[in-house]
């Protein structure tokens, strides 16, 4: 029998390629203070573009977690069942210290070096990453309760991926959630009416229910409930230390857009028992140093997204021909690929700076504090709000080959808005930069001391770092403009990143594009002349 037909021009699958060869990245990495991880980094890097770890964030993002609120017999167990992959994801994050490990390090550059590989890792598969990010964003906020850090803390950063339902304090390691918002406020958590009751114990008595609740299959919560003091945070674990269940009751799993390997549920305390973290009345105050670590890990991730879009994009750009030629070498893909790689960089430069200001703001540097208090929410906003429309880009390259599931191409179109929905959408971002002026103005100084840094390089930077500040000096209708300030903000500080540390080629058509004013609204309307040959090859895979 003949073959009815000869495949051809078809692209080689993108694997066995070291995922970490990011240059922007390596660079980041040594210019924050942890070349030293590099080795580490590439280990992980390498998984990451196997056949095998591949395999896992394909088949753990198919097979969804199954909720099993009962067993066999009716007692009711509130279980989240998993694919065996899922835990092979986990275990290589918690083994690599992705998680809490750099709290527990004496090394400079824990953080950076975990940001790092956070952002490699997660390009396998981004739905693990969420019960991982909130355990490092834990322990900051679990330390405002000095005897709950000293139990827990050691176990949270443990690089042993422990997973069962057991008491926590007899596990080889520890994965903790976040539980915060209720159906009726959403962000709005002062809105909470989930109720705490002091109990004869010490503890508290907790009744209510919770909206959203990341990764229910966790050992202990973070949650805020209103005690009589006010709004307060409390940790709740889901085994008692006297080895019974607390009555935390999982109702329903969220049918999610994207992100489909992590289960988020729905939530009952019915008389749960938790113990309270910080003082009564301040537990918004209290979770969000749990919240700023969260928001980086949601830059972290979106610039992992992009950067995956854009080696995707540029390897089916390499391979595929059409019209006489390799996509790559047509002007117009080349412009949306280097506009695409522009973005990712961007995004890549400035996450990694934050991760190294989260490393000197937890040496008790004051300054870098204030940058990050600022940095963080301009760059969370921005940096989340873009990965939507980079995705959607990338898949674009694809043509119709990047519509179907099997290019992994839709996965990623799907996860992408979640990073900006996590830990408040585009609006609370944005009004959370606000807030951070106005009741912070030291992180302003700090903000345009950074962006100063740069100043003379570029005239382009220069007269958009005017302009803010002329927007900056009139607040009036500021809630209105937030967005807008808020964009130019993060523009200005992403321009002034790449002018002292990128290659002038990226520098200059990120300044040209971004602040020139010769430039469109889509991806790939880069102003002539840029370099777009040299911006590619740092997307090349």
């Amino acid at each position: 029998m003949s073959a009815t037909h000869e495949v051809t021009n078809q692209v080689p699958v993108l694997t066995g390629n070291d995922m970490a060869a990011d240059p922007a990245l390596l660079e980041a990495l040594h210019r924050e203070g942890a070349a030293w991880a590099e080795e580490e980094l590439h280990e992980i890097g390498r998984l990451a573009g196997s056949e095998k770890a591949q395999t896992w964030g394909r088949v753990a993002n198919e097979n969804p977690p199954k909720l099993l609120t009962h067993d066999r017999v009716g007692n009711r167990i509130d279980e989240v069942e998993f694919h065996p992959y899922w835990h092979d994801l986990m275990d290589v994050a918690v083994s690599h210290g992705l998680h809490a490990a750099p709290w527990r390090s004496d090394r400079s550059g824990a953080h950076v070096a975990r940001a790092a590989k956070f952002l490699v890792w997660a390009q396998v598969e981004p739905g693990h990453t969420c019960p991982i990010s909130m355990t490092y964003a834990a322990v900051p906020a679990l330390r405002h309760n000095p005897e709950l850090s000293q139990a827990y803390e050691g176990l949270l950063a443990s690089t042993e991926y422990d997973f069962g339902l057991r008491v926590p304090s007899t596990k080889r390691g520890l994965i903790a959630g976040m539980s915060m918002t209720e159906k009726q406020g959403g962000s709005d958590v002062r809105a909470n009416t989930t109720n705490a009751v002091p109990s004869a114990a010490g503890t508290y008595v907790l009744t209510g229910h919770k909206w959203f609740t990341s990764a229910p299959m966790s050992d202990m919560f973070l949650t805020l409930a209103q005690a009589p003091g006010g709004l307060s945070c409390f940790l709740l674990p889901r085994v008692l230390p006297d080895g019974t269940r607390n009555p935390i009751h999982l109702q329903r799993l969220k049918d999610k857009l994207g992100n489909k390997s992590n289960a988020s549920a729905e939530i009952e305390y019915d008389g749960a028992v938790g113990w309270l973290v910080g003082e009564e009345g301040r537990g918004v105050r209290t979770i969000i140093d749990m919240v700023n670590n969260t928001r980086l890990d949601c830059t972290l991730g979106s610039a992992s997204l992009m950067r995956y879009g854009s080696v995707r994009a540029t390897h089916h750009a390499m391979h595929r021909s059409a019209f006489g030629k390799n996509l790559v070498d047509q002007p117009l893909m080349t412009n949306v690929l280097a506009d695409l790689a522009l973005e990712s960089e961007a995004a890549t430069t400035v996450a990694m700076r934050l991760a190294g200001a989260t490393e000197r703001a937890a040496a008790g540097d004051a300054e870098e504090e204030a940058f990050r208090r600022l940095g963080l929410a301009v760059t969370k906003y921005w940096v989340c709000k873009r990965a939507p429309s980079h995705a959607a880009e990338a898949l674009e390259c694809l043509g119709g080959n990047g519509y179907v599931e099997e290019s992994g191409m839709p996965r990623l179109y799907r996860e992408a808005p979640l990073s900006s929905i996590w830990e408040g959408s585009g609006n609370v971002a944005a009004l959370d930069a606000l807030r951070a002026m106005g009741k912070q103005p030291e992180s302003v100084e700090a903000f345009f001391t950074e962006v100063g840094k740069a100043s003379g390089a570029d005239a382009r930077l220069d007269d958009a770092t005017a302009r803010l500040h002329k927007e900056l000096a009139n607040f009036s209708d500021i809630e209105y403009r937030a967005r807008r300030v808020v964009e130019s903000m993060a523009l200005v500080l992403q321009g002034s990143l790449l002018v002292r540390h990128a290659p002038a080629a990226v520098a200059d058509a990120f300044c040209a594009s971004r602040f020139g004013g010769d430039w469109g609204i889509a991806f790939g309307t880069l102003p002539p002349g840029v370099d777009i040959t040299a911006i590619i090859a740092r997307a090349h895979p």
